[in-house]
């Protein structure tokens, strides 16, 4: 008898083990499996279009893996608004989070999430020198727990200072309009001068610290600049038509560092789209998601190099086209 009381004790106790152990891994009352939802922090330095457009196509090479906000995905997205301070919080945040993985878009922002983590998959993107702002190693092996993409092509931005001599011969300075404290814009603006000068140009650069001042700083340029040319500078970009009404009330022809700066009004660049390369970076996360280590991923750079021309801004901006200057070109804006 207490043999038999025994065993249905041990029955009754492994069926309501099998019930408990059940009970996590099921949903509700139909018995299916849930679907393990995973968790992605995202932080920007300011919000512009060519760091939105990097962010959409993040997001957008998810979406097309698998993961769906709402679904299986949930993204917790911050944006530092231009300041600087808020990098550090904002990344200690997303950290104490316990995100699976974390973009950060622009160069402040993944210094402030590289310095917060060493264990947490960090992916960056819009980085002009992955290398020089210590995020990585190097770029065909990154190390650690950090990759992404760059969006320095090695051609750019000497091909759109060449393009300043060719289609303003009679150009003699260049005005440089930047935020010194952007270590990113530090560095367009070192690698501008060299091509500025290896052309036989002039740099006439000026300085700011928030967008309010773009304005004024474009003001300060008319008279000393026969042309206007805006790096990959967020804090610039940022308030890009304080530039562009300056230069077209003067008519002096802007020249940017990105293709999305011409879709807004000014008149050319050698850019690339943003989007894509958001979408290679969001290629890399689901690499991760699915197991891979950020230190067996190469840092990406855009793929495809393009002159842009924006006709509309050339109009205002005393431009004479001539079929030389459009050959080849990608018409955008109109």
């Amino acid at each position: 008898m207490k043999k038999r009381l025994a065993i249905m004790l041990c029955g009754l106790l492994l069926l309501l083990s099998a019930c408990g152990s059940g009970s996590k891994e099921t949903s509700g009352t139909s018995g299916e499996k849930k679907e393990k939802v995973v968790k992605i922090g995202i932080t920007q330095l300011i919000e512009h279009p060519s760091l939105n457009a990097a962010r959409e196509g993040f997001i957008q090479a998810l979406k097309d893996a698998g993961y769906e906000e709402g679904k299986n995905l949930k993204i917790d997205y911050q944006n530092a608004q231009g300041d600087m301070n808020t990098n550090m919080p904002i990344a200690q945040k997303l950290v104490s989070d316990k995100n699976d993985l974390i973009l950060a878009i622009a160069t402040p922002s993944a210094q402030a999430v590289v310095q917060s983590t060493k264990t947490i998959p960090v992916l960056f993107t819009a980085i002009t020198d992955p290398v020089g702002a210590q995020l990585v190693k190097s770029i065909e092996k990154p190390g650690g727990n950090v990759t992404g993409t760059s969006d320095t092509h090695p051609e750019a931005i000497k091909n759109t200072i060449a393009a300043i001599k060719k289609f303003i011969p009679n150009a003699k300075k260049v005005g440089i309009i930047y935020n010194s404290g952007e270590p990113n814009a530090v560095v367009n603006v070192k690698n501008a001068e060299e091509a500025l000068k290896a052309a036989g140009l002039e740099a006439v650069k000026t300085t700011i610290s928030t967008s309010s001042e773009v304005k004024q700083a474009a003001d300060s340029l008319v008279g000393r600049a026969d042309v206007f040319y805006i790096p990959k500078d967020n804090t610039v970009v940022s308030a890009l038509e304080s530039v562009i009404t300056v230069a077209d009330a003067h008519k002096i022809p802007t020249f940017v560092g990105e293709g999305d700066s011409v879709k807004r009004g000014t008149f050319a660049s050698y850019g690339f789209d943003y989007h894509d390369l958001g979408y290679t970076t969001g290629k890399m996360a689901v690499e991760i998601l699915k197991g891979k280590k950020p230190s067996e991923i190469p840092v990406g750079y855009p793929e495809n190099l393009q002159l842009m021309i924006n006709k509309k801004a050339a109009e205002k901006e005393g431009i004479t086209l001539t079929d030389d200057m459009l050959k080849g070109a990608k018409i955008v804006g109109e």
